[in-house]
């Protein structure tokens, strides 16, 4: 497998070919392997208020993603040493994130 390319070797068109498939607005190399997301909607971190929090494995940890309308205005990695299965707000604004390992842990993050 290549990037732009089918398994079988045939070229991926870019841009679409198919009225019915909307572009990607947003795309990273190197991949983030996202997996879990949420927008965010607590008080606990006011300035993330509408953003996109996305686990990210091979970014081991959560990528913030600012949205503005329909274009990304900016994003950021959380580091944090793993691989992030999943992310949720909890009930007080915490962001709640589970580990992708054997002994999987919950991290609660709230603000330094």
């Amino acid at each position: 497998v290549s990037w732009g390319r089918h398994y079988s070797g045939e070229r991926i068109p870019d841009p679409s070919t198919r009225p019915e498939f909307a572009d990607s607005i947003h795309s990273w190399t190197p991949v983030i392997s996202p997996s879990g997301m949420t927008f965010y909607s607590g008080d606990m971190f006011a300035d993330w208020r509408g953003d996109l929090l996305i686990g990210g494995l091979s970014a081991e940890g959560i990528v913030r993603v600012r949205i503005d309308g329909k274009q990304v205005a900016g994003e950021e990695v959380l580091a944090l040493g793993r691989r992030i299965r999943d992310v949720v707000q909890a009930p007080d604004g915490a962001v709640m994130a589970l580990t992708d390992e054997p002994a999987g842990k919950i991290l609660r993050l709230t603000p330094a």
